[in-house]
C-alpha cells in the first residue's frame, strides 16, 4: 500500500483512475489534498468501482469549545472577581490541548447575581461544568454555571474526602460533617 505525505493543493492524481476521498477534493478531473497527512490508496471492493485516494491526518483533531458547548474542567485559580478553570473535556469529547475559562461572578447563577461571591461558589480543585457563553479575549473563554444542571460536580474537603451535595449552594464532607458552599450542578 503506498503513502506519502501530502498537503494542502498538492496534486495526488486524476479523477478517472481515482475516486475522491476523505481529506482530498477534485477540481477539472484533478484530485487534490485538502489537509496534511498521509496519502493512501484503498482499494475498491467490487470490480466496477475505481480505487479510492485519501489523506490521513496523523493525529486526531482535538474538541475546541463553542459558544453554547457545555465543558468539563478544573477549577485552577479563583480571585474575588472570577474562577479561572483549566477545560479538560468539550460535550463528551476529550481536549488533547489546554483551553482557559473564566466563571466571572455575574454569570455564576442566574439570580442575586450582585451578591454572588466567588470563593462560596468554587475553590481550587474542583471539577465543574459549565457552558461556554463567549469566545472570551485571547487568553479564556467565558463559561457561565447560571443554569441548574451547571456548577460544581466534584469537590474534595479540607479533610481530603469527595463531598456530597446537600443543596444547590452547598455541600458536606462525609468524613468530618464539615459543610462548605459551593455553586452545585443538579445531578442528571
Amino acid at each position: 500500500m503506498e503513502t506519502t505525505v501530502v498537503t494542502p493543493g498538492q496534486r495526488l492524481g486524476y479523477s478517472e483512475e481515482y475516486a475522491s476521498g476523505t481529506g482530498t477534493y477534485e477540481r477539472n478531473g484533478i484530485l487534490y489534498a485538502s489537509v496534511v497527512g498521509m496519502r493512501r490508496i484503498v482499494p475498491s471492493v467490487k470490480d466496477d468501482q475505481l480505487p479510492t485516494l485519501i489523506v490521513e491526518r496523523e493525529k486526531e483533531q482535538s474538541a475546541v469549545p463553542g459558544v453554547h458547548s457545555v465543558v468539563t474542567g478544573k477549577v485552577i485559580r479563583v480571585t474575588p472577581s472570577q474562577a479561572v478553570v483549566a477545560i479538560m473535556v468539550v460535550g463528551d469529547s476529550l481536549c488533547k490541548e489546554d483551553f482557559l475559562g473564566v466563571i466571572r461572578t455575574q454569570d455564576v447563577r442566574a439570580t442575586e447575581k450582585d451578591q454572588v461571591k466567588i470563593y462560596n461558589s468554587f475553590r481550587p480543585g474542583d471539577i465543574v461544568r459549565a457552558e461556554v457563553i463567549s469566545l472570551g479575549d485571547a487568553r479564556s473563554y467565558y463559561l457561565s454555571t447560571a443554569k441548574n444542571e451547571l456548577g460544581v460536580i466534584f469537590a474534595t474537603s479540607v479533610a481530603g474526602a469527595t463531598m456530597i451535595p446537600i443543596s444547590w449552594q452547598s455541600m458536606q464532607c462525609p468524613k468530618t460533617k464539615t459543610i462548605e458552599y459551593r455553586k452545585c450542578a443538579k445531578p442528571f
